[in-house]
């Protein structure tokens, strides 16, 4: 165990600005962390980056959020973890219910250019994360091959269970056939401010609440059953994002809970907003009964969507770093970080390129996005505004 290196106000101001400009979903918010946490604040080596966002993928829950979650743990501990979490979520939260509220203003096709705006921004970010993973965690040509077969079996069988499957046969591959694994640094492993027996406390907390909620739950619309679906759908669903949309449908709509046509402007307006998509809990939690307090019951469905996925990265974390440190399961990681790096190339181009670019005008935004993250290094939030202005700019010329 160890003291962490930095402080919570710090990790929350970073996460903050991240919670402010993480336009386009989770596999966007992984190049902004990379960004942020690896390249302008060296907060953690590439490699180390590549394992948490090997982990996070194998786990069940909000990849990114967990990702978030943990860097803010490695960095000051569990009220760094927590700050992550608050800062990175909250602008969302706010957003995403005052833009509910608000959408009857952006059916317009101006509103409709600056959310084509934000898609052009998912671009930019994802291209730059994918070419600079691929240089540190691609280094051979077994990793380039595994790689690219990667991206393209994504690209054939586009699901969450393909994700998984492929980063595991990456894994057995890199174990058995990755020789060209250089020594790790000297701080190439996790220092945790816990041990292995919280990470178990952890774990066994994860199972118990699982199981034990259920046995509270009334089926009415209430605090208990709210705490109840709400953790059961962020402890079910691989991938997170818009993978958990058909489990708070089922939870939410088909119980009578919320109306159908009240979910779906919910999940609209989610869809141009920064931060995590499982802040549509929040909105959700907020209109559920109206016998409750608006604010606790948003706050409940928040915090238990987002608490197993937490519990299970945590819990992990401990045990990650011994087994991370075994010969065969370096390679094995260097395997699965390969993979990780055709997750994001897939997804850059299905559904990031394939939904965003639209027409020679939307490229070109696009190109100059990514030199100014590229060559100029200039903040995220000046790529949003460069992004969402062009793309308004371009209705204006060529209606």
């Amino acid at each position: 165990m160890k003291l962490p290196s930095g402080n919570p106000a710090e990790v929350f101001f970073a996460f903050l600005k991240l919670g402010l400009t993480s336009f386009g979903g989770p596999i966007a918010h992984l190049g902004y962390f990379r960004t942020e946490m690896v390249e302008r604040r060296r907060w953690l080596s590439e490699e180390q980056f590549g394992q948490l966002l090997a982990l996070c993928q194998f786990l069940p829950g909000p990849a990114s959020s967990q990702l978030g979650f943990t860097l803010g743990l490695l960095r000051a501990g569990w009220l760094g973890a927590l700050a992550a979490f608050i800062a990175f979520t909250l602008p969302s939260v706010l957003l995403l219910l005052a833009f509910a509220a608000a959408i009857p203003l952006l059916t317009g096709a101006t509103g409709e250019a600056a959310v084509h705006g934000l898609k052009l921004v998912a671009c930019a970010v994802v291209a730059d994360a994918v070419l600079g993973m691929s240089k540190k965690l691609c280094s051979d040509a077994l990793r380039r091959i595994i790689a690219v077969l990667s991206a393209a079996a994504l690209l054939l069988v586009s699901s969450t269970f393909a994700q998984l499957a492929v980063v595991i046969a990456a894994a057995v591959i890199g174990a058995y056939f990755i020789r060209e694994i250089t020594a790790p640094e000297s701080d190439s492993g996790f220092q945790l401010c816990y041990g292995p027996r919280v990470g178990g406390m952890l774990l066994v907390l994860f199972v118990a609440l699982l199981f034990g909620l259920p046995f509270i739950a009334t089926g009415k619309p209430d605090f208990a059953s709210v705490v109840e679906a709400f953790y059961r759908a962020g402890a079910l669903v691989f991938g997170g994002g818009h993978v958990v949309l058909p489990l708070l449908q089922d939870s939410v709509v088909s119980t009578g809970w919320i109306a159908s046509e009240q979910f779906l402007s919910g999940y609209g307006a989610s869809q141009a907003i920064p931060g995590p998509m499982f802040a549509f809990s929040a909105y959700l939690g907020a209109i559920v009964s109206p016998l409750e307090n608006t604010y606790l019951m948003a706050a409940t469905a928040l915090v238990f969507i987002f608490l197993p996925g937490f519990l299970l990265v945590a819990g992990v974390l401990p045990f990650w770093g011994v087994f991370s440190r075994h010969p065969t399961a370096g390679r094995a990681i260097a395997g699965a970080n390969a993979a990780v790096v055709g997750l994001l190339a897939a997804a850059l181009y299905n559904p990031i390129f394939t939904s965003g670019i639209t027409s020679s005008a939307d490229l070109v935004i696009v190109l100059v996005a990514f030199g100014l993250l590229v060559v100029w290094r200039v903040s995220p939030l000046i790529v949003v505004l460069w992004c969402v202005i062009a793309s308004i700019s371009q209705l204006w010329l060529f209606s």
